[in-house]
């Protein structure tokens, strides 16, 4: 499993390939915000494609809509979550 810097580059590598995003994954940083026009400016429908890529690629399953917020806003907090998981 992957963790640490590798981990946080294969996500962001995800989010583009998934999500059809424009961006170099090494052009995203991982404080930077998913969602909203400060950030990426990903969607609901995105935060959808989303959930399904992590739990695809890495297994982490977003059930709780109430903590998907808090767990989809930045790379950073996406790897987090993965590595408690894992």
């Amino acid at each position: 499993m992957l963790n640490g810097p590798e981990l946080r580059q294969r996500i962001k590598e995800v989010m583009v390939e998934e999500l059809m995003l424009e961006d170099d994954p090494a052009s995203i940083d991982d404080r930077t915000p998913i969602f909203g026009a400060g950030g990426l400016g990903l969607d609901s429908v995105d935060a959808l494609q989303l959930v399904v890529a992590l739990d695809k690629h890495f297994g982490l399953k977003i059930a709780d809509a109430s903590k998907a917020k808090g767990i989809l806003e930045c790379v950073e907090t996406i790897a987090v979550e993965i590595e408690k998981a894992a």
